[in-house]
């Protein structure tokens, strides 16, 4: 009889389990997919992987929810964040005042500088690239997009400004003389130098980004689970494994 009874209740924790896992909640996640080292779709699997993508998954097995990634075009991710469409955006975005006004953001969890690139053959430096009328590569809908045209405008810069949907293709054109320079976070610009891409880092321009989680306003469950899940995270080896393997920490 005894041993009957621990089975029993063996059984029916078990069964609990596995009605629990079954009912987890999933979030979808918003990612541009063009943006490595943060997110992007991996050649081999076809999957989406990268930094932020890993670091979520970590997360989400840690607090207890599924997450699927959805990849989407940058400047149109708030906009489907709001209307419902993803859950959060965990995909390298800037933490900015005008963004905040539309969503809140988790605690910071990266930081990153802008760089301007140039060909590998170019002499061409931060100064010299702000005062000519040469063309400048920016991915539209970041925030160094915005910086940069609101920077262009008060200061009556002579830079043209060609804008792209994602950093890699303002890096193609780049390499291919459409384009004399371009301005991107550091970490994207460090991948396209390890890719073998002929361009260069000409300098910082601006202050450092954060990097945040986008969510709803109204989503403060969410916002707990992903603030407590980064302190995880933050505690354990594996974010120094991330680092390693996807910006070239040491």
């Amino acid at each position: 009889m005894r041993k009957s009874f621990f089975a029993a209740c063996a059984l029916a924790l078990f069964i609990f389990a596995i009605t629990a896992a079954s009912h987890a909640k999933t979030y979808t996640n918003g990612i541009d997919p063009n943006y490595p080292p943060f997110a992007y779709i991996d050649e081999k699997t076809g999957q989406p992987a990268g930094f932020d993508v890993d670091s979520l998954n970590w997360i989400a097995k840690k607090m207890g929810f599924d997450v699927k990634h959805q990849p989407m075009a940058w400047d149109g991710i708030i906009p489907a964040l709001l209307a419902n469409q993803i859950d959060m955006v965990c995909s390298g975005m800037s933490i900015t005042p005008k963004r905040a006004e539309m969503v809140q953001f988790s605690d910071p969890y990266w930081k990153v500088s802008r760089v301007f690139i140039v060909p590998e053959n170019s002499d061409l430096t931060v100064d010299e690239i702000l005062s000519k009328p040469i063309k400048v590569g920016v991915q539209r809908g970041t925030s160094e997009a915005n910086a940069l045209r609101e920077e262009i405008k008060t200061k009556k810069l002579p830079i043209e400004l060609r804008f792209y949907d994602s950093a890699p293709l303002a890096v193609e054109d780049l390499v291919n003389g459409r384009i004399q320079a371009a301005l991107m976070d550091e970490l994207p610009a460090d991948d396209a130098i390890s890719k073998g891409r002929a361009v260069k880092k000409a300098g910082t321009h601006g202050v450092p980004d954060d990097f945040g989680v986008a969510l709803r306003k109204n989503e403060k469950e969410l916002r707990r689970l992903i603030d407590e899940g980064y302190k995880h995270l933050k505690a354990d080896p594996y974010w120094q494994d991330l680092q390693k393997k996807y910006l070239n920490k040491q």
